[in-house]
Parts: structure tokens; C-alpha cells; sequence
């Protein structure tokens, strides 16, 4: 299993794609998962549509699973994960359904980066914190299942410089935000006619 975070594609292209290959090449069973913030759901809740890769629309369209270039993430902690798009080949390896993707809450991320600090002594940044979440999803599902699981996540970040962030989480001053369903159609009414 390989879990990494995703905003736009590269730091999760980057650990995945070698196990993709293998996957399909190979015929390896891996389960590769992309985890996004909740709040910026571009795989999970976003279309598969062309757009552009810029909020200006000067880029060329692309095709990914997008909220729109109108989209404003909300003002959460999710480090470098609020991109309203996604890179084409993670879109497609997607859409293919050889990776799976995920969406985790701000709470509940934070909750697996204190409990990785407690236990391996290193300040995760928000961005991985989202896969480390996930890793310790999958790693409690192989326990109560009693399964061994090989689970691999990129940790691709300090979060050293989100000490205020970690500072609002431990003092309850954080919440969950969930991108509303409302705001996601109307950005998707703006997408270019292609």
C-alpha cells in the first residue's frame, strides 16, 4: 500500500508512479492512495473536465478533475494541498481506477500528526499529515482484521513552520470545513465549453 498526500500531483507522483508500474506492469496487488484535504476535494468531489490550470485562465485547458479555477479554498491548514485542480496523469490513473483517493478533514489530520510526533519524535507538516492519517486508517483496519499490510507514506515535509497552526489545533481553535456541494456546482457552471 503507498499513501501520499495530493494537492496538485507532483510530491504524490513522485512517491507513487514506480508503483504503478509495478502494479500494472508487473501485476503487483497495490493499493495507491492519494489523500486530499476535505475542504479542497478536486479528486474526490471534483469533475473531470477540461479547465484551465490557472485562476486567470491564461494557461492552456487540461484535462483533470477540477472545482473550477473560481475556487477559494477555505482558510485551513492545509499547508500546499488547495490547488483546485490536479495533474492530468493523476487524473487519468484515477479515473482508470488503478489509484484511489481519499479525503480527510483538518481535525482529524492534525490529530494523526500529533500522535506521529508522540510517537517518532519528528513535526510533520499539514501537507503529509493528511497520508499519515490515512496510513494509521489502513494500519488499524489490518489489526482489527489481522492482517500484515506493507504501508508505505511519503513524509515530505517539517512542520516547522506551522507551529502556529499546531499552536490552534491543540488550543480547539481549529474546525473541519467540507467544500459545500453548492459552491462546487457553481464553479463547475464556469468550466469552459470544450
Amino acid at each position: 500500500m503507498v499513501i501520499g498526500c495530493i494537492g496538485g500531483g507532483s510530491n504524490f507522483a513522485g512517491i507513487a508512479l514506480p508503483f504503478v508500474r509495478e502494479k500494472l506492469v508487473e501485476g503487483k496487488p497495490l493499493r495507491i492512495i492519494a489523500v486530499e484535504p476535505s475542504a479542497c476535494p478536486s479528486l474526490t468531489r471534483g469533475r473531470y473536465a477540461y479547465d484551465f490550470g490557472d485562476t486567470v485562465g491564461m494557461t492552456p485547458l487540461v484535462k483533470m478533475y477540477t472545482l473550477g479555477r473560481d475556487f477559494v479554498p477555505a482558510p485551513l491548514h492545509a499547508g500546499g494541498l488547495r490547488y483546485h485542480g490536479m495533474a492530468s496523469i493523476i487524473c487519468e490513473l484515477y479515473d482508470q481506477g488503478i489509484i484511489e483517493a481519499r479525503a480527510v478533514p483538518q481535525l482529524e489530520t492534525f490529530r494523526a500528526a500529533v500522535q506521529f510526533l508522540r510517537a517518532e519524535g519528528i513535526v510533520p507538516a499539514p501537507e503529509p499529515s493528511h497520508a499519515i492519517a490515512v496510513a494509521i486508517q489502513e494500519a488499524l483496519a489490518a489489526k482489527a482484521a489481522g492482517e500484515k499490510r506493507v504501508i508505505l507514506f511519503n513524509l515530505c515535509g517539517h512542520g516547522y513552520f506551522d507551529m502556529a497552526a499546531y499552536d490552534a489545533f491543540l488550543a480547539g481553535q481549529l474546525t473541519d470545513y467540507e467544500y459545500p456541494e453548492h459552491e462546487i456546482e457553481e464553479a463547475m457552471a464556469h468550466l469552459p465549453q470544450v
